[in-house]
């Protein structure tokens, strides 16, 4: 990260520098045997199926797609 703050373009050193300031929980995310991916994945796909059903049907049925599917 010294390197990319010192040498690297301007974009490389401003990512460097956001990643400094957080520099806690960007290790304890590459490090810790922990993963959120399950709850994302299912956020993703309860937005996509939001996504399709806009403006086409109830609350009512897109609840019954979000339940009913594995």
């Amino acid at each position: 990260m010294r390197q990319a703050e010192q040498d690297a373009p301007k974009p490389m050193k401003g990512f460097a520098g956001f990643l400094r300031q957080d520099l806690d929980a960007v290790t304890a995310g590459l490090t810790l045997p922990w993963s959120s991916g399950a709850v994302e994945g299912n956020v993703n796909r309860v937005k996509t199926l939001r996504r399709d059903m806009y403006g086409r049907a109830s609350f009512a049925l897109l609840r019954t797609r979000i339940l009913t599917q594995p």
